[in-house]
């Protein structure tokens, strides 16, 4: 079989997904998805980034979310631009987009990355445990399917931003993660203030100047999260008027 019979067999495979299972499970199936759809949103991310930086250090956590994200955001922006595939609403009208509308291109998928990649370093975190893997896994297929299911991914998109997310876990766990890590403690060891590690930290509470920062970082965090959102508002309104 020639490659190209096989991609187009592919396609049409992702063609009929999309489409059989669009809008599955009706309104109240379509809000928990949208709901499990967020944590595997950037967003979430780098929330916790900033959480482990600025509001309870540690140096560890840190380090490894910072690498698996950081792959992503270089692997997934990449490929996304070079394969510059079309999302399934915009290659057929009758796909019903179910929350955000997404503008960057359809293949892999960023979510898929995400909570694959982060899911695993957690797991791997807590050693395995049992209620974290069941989580992770339950988790991983809502976050997963949901894509799917609110008209914005194909199943390969999806798939492959799966396999992506393993591999981001494995190069952050065993390459970037340790590098960064060691950069933190090396840092750690030439500041002039006392670091307080894998504990809230005292200036929140103390220095007004401390507080105000965090509190700008985390509303520009939230700001480029609605960002797209708030402008596809503001176009829709003025379509309408």
């Amino acid at each position: 079989m020639k490659i190209k019979d096989v991609i187009n067999d592919i396609n049409k495979w992702d063609q009929d997904i999309v489409i059989k299972y669009n809008g599955f499970g009706g309104k109240p199936f379509t809000i928990i998805l949208r709901v499990a759809s967020f944590f595997g949103r950037e967003t979430l991310w780098i929330f916790l980034i900033a959480f482990y930086l600025l509001v309870w250090y540690d140096s560890y956590l840190l380090s490894f979310f910072s690498a698996t994200f950081l792959i992503g955001l270089i692997l997934i922006s990449v490929i996304k631009k070079k394969i510059k595939r079309a999302r399934p609403f915009e290659n057929f009208p009758n796909i019903i987009i179910h929350g955000h509308n997404p503008t960057s291109r359809s293949f892999p998928s960023w979510h898929s990355y995400n909570i694959i990649s982060q899911g695993l370093l957690i797991v791997f975190y807590f050693k395995g445990s049992l209620i974290v893997l069941i989580t992770f896994l339950v988790l991983s297929f809502l976050v997963s399917f949901s894509r799917i299911q609110l008209g914005v991914h194909y199943p390969s998109d999806v798939i492959f931003g799966m396999i992506f997310g393993i591999l981001g876990f494995i190069l952050a766990l065993f390459f970037i993660g340790p590098v960064i890590f060691t950069t933190f403690k090396y840092l750690e060891n030439i500041v002039n203030f006392d670091i307080q590690n894998q504990q809230i930290n005292s200036w929140l509470f103390n220095n007004i100047y401390y507080t105000i920062f965090c509190i700008f970082v985390y509303c520009v965090i939230l700001y480029l999260a609605l960002y797209k959102s708030i402008n596809s508002k503001l176009k829709e309104i003025k379509q309408k008027h």
